[in-house]
């Protein structure tokens, strides 16, 4: 016994021996280069496939952005036992997140009103890009941090931070203009920011920003604001205007019938040569008797809406080249520059709605293919691996599927190589199949509105902010991977894969 007790003591001294030697000699769990992906370097964590959530917690312990490893779906840190990696010099309420890995930063809404830069390189948080007043509807900061763009509905306030004279080339001649524009609740823009829209709420105009440009022919030496110019700023000098995309709403008083039906978004053509306008109509509180219940895209030549095109009527124009009708409805976009992917719901018999995809080759703009997909309002549309199509929604449990017993989650899986649509996690609403990781309400069959969805490239997997929580689902076959080691204190409220090789990824 005692020979059996010295070898297992010589054993256990040998095994502490080697960990010290590796560890003395810098092993790592798994290898990195010197300088990953496209010169990347390698960041404090010396973490390399990681997934950023931002969280929000209780007023009186702040929140804050926490960093996974996506590779072992694990919030521990393997290089530092017992640690977990936080973005350092952050600790607000974190909202929501702009992701640019190819830039290695991101942006970060918090609840006190403020947009943070988050360097990637450093997992630090390296200031404010920019403060607002008042809770955001939507903002939008560009790649180079050119052009910051805030929305605030609730004071009809559309505030723009953009160079303060034509010829300034950084950002430390930035100049902020603030522009009135009642019931404005979403900014969107192109990546370039060549373009700026606006959208309304309960209405069918859209705005674009246009930038007066130098011309002899007036006595201020630059172009006289258009006629139909909503507002402009300076007021006195004035350098950007807001003016309507398309003709006066026309949904009432004998005129035609309006250019748009309720516009609630726009997607970019990956060419950058077109902007796909997506109109919610009835899913908006459009109506017949106003003309503006049709859902559907509206294709427009990009070069229309630039900043820097100025009407040669003097007033706007309806730039809208063609109209393709989608029953199903319309308010997510997503293409591949062959297939243009459009998610939204359609009034049914009962007076709920109901979620559909609708497949729109490009080549026709006419409808190939409708699929039932989760109800809700649809905000996020994603590519993955597997060729797969990844649709996320909010509020769900108050459509059509919930009335009638059916799976009623916000995620859907949509199998582009077979053509097939799929509800994730797979739950029957009151049997034996349940959601495998319940949130903290303990829900058996409804994980909650998924506010967050990136794509972990090459692993075959995604991630998600659902619920509150976060949950990783496989490409593959769309089944959960067990979110256990990956759960945050606090509320997630959004997910964004830092290391993405492109933009795209989130």
């Amino acid at each position: 016994m005692k020979s059996v007790s010295v070898a297992r003591s010589a054993a256990a001294l040998l095994c502490a021996t080697v960990v010290v030697l590796l560890t003395g000699c810098g092993y790592r769990p798994y290898k990195t280069t010197e300088n990953q992906f496209a010169g990347r370097p390698v960041p404090p964590s010396k973490l390399t496939q990681r997934v950023m959530v931002a969280i929000s917690q209780a007023s009186l312990l702040g929140g804050g952005l926490e960093v996974l490893d996506a590779k072992r779906d694990i919030r521990s840190n393997v290089y530092v036992a017992n640690s977990t990696t936080m973005i350092s010099a952050y600790s607000s309420n974190a909202k929501s997140i702009i992701n640019y890995p190819e830039q290695m930063r991101g942006y970060v809404y918090s609840s006190d009103g403020a947009i943070n830069t988050i360097n990637y390189s450093t997992e630090a948080a390296a200031g404010t890009t920019a403060s607002t007043t008042g809770a955001l509807s939507s903002y939008f900061v560009s790649q180079d941090v050119y052009s910051v763009l805030t929305a605030v509905e609730s004071s009809g306030l559309f505030v723009m931070n953009q160079p303060s004279t034509a010829s300034a080339t950084s950002t430390s001649v930035m100049a902020t203009y603030s522009f009135p524009v009642p019931s404005v609740y979403k900014v969107v823009a192109n990546p370039s920011h060549s373009v700026i829209l606006l959208m309304l709420r309960n209405s069918n105009n859209v705005y674009r920003v246009l930038q007066l440009n130098n011309s002899s022919n007036t006595s201020s030496g630059t172009q006289a604001p258009p006629a139909d110019a909503l507002t402009c700023m300076p007021v006195n000098n004035p350098l950007y205007c807001i003016v309507p995309v398309n003709a006066p709403d026309g949904s009432s008083g004998g005129v035609p019938a309006p250019t748009f039906h309720r516009p609630y978004d726009a997607y970019f053509s990956p060419d950058g040569s077109q902007v796909y306008f997506l109109n919610c109509g009835r899913e908006c509180g459009g109506t017949a008797a106003t003309g503006d219940d049709v859902a559907g895209v509206s294709f427009v030549n990009l070069n229309q809406l630039r900043i820097d095109y100025y009407p040669t009527s003097g007033s706007s124009v309806v730039p809208v080249s063609s109209f393709t009708a989608v029953p199903g409805g319309a308010t997510a976009a997503i293409s591949d520059g062959n297939t243009l992917y459009v998610s939204g719901q359609s009034l049914q018999t009962d007076g709920l709605f109901g979620g559909n995809l609708s497949v729109i080759p490009l080549s026709t703009k006419a409808i190939s293919a409708t699929y039932s997909i989760s109800d809700g309002t649809h905000t996020k549309m994603l590519f993955a691996d597997n060729n797969t199509l990844w649709i996320g929604s909010s509020n769900c449990a108050s459509g059509e599927r919930a009335a009638h017993n059916q799976n009623y989650n916000c995620l859907t899986r949509y199998d582009i190589t077979n053509k097939a649509a799929a509800i994730v996690p797979n739950v029957t609403p009151g049997g034996t199949t349940t959601v495998p990781y319940p949130n903290e309400n303990l829900d058996k069959y409804y994980y909650g509105s998924l506010t967050g969805l990136c794509w972990v490239e090459n692993l075959n997997k995604v991630y998600t902010a659902y619920g509150g929580q976060v949950h990783a689902f496989n490409t593959a076959d769309g089944s959960e991977i067990d979110n256990t080691n990956i759960t945050v204190q606090g509320t997630a409220n959004d997910v964004a894969y830092m290391d993405a090789s492109t933009n795209e990824a989130n």
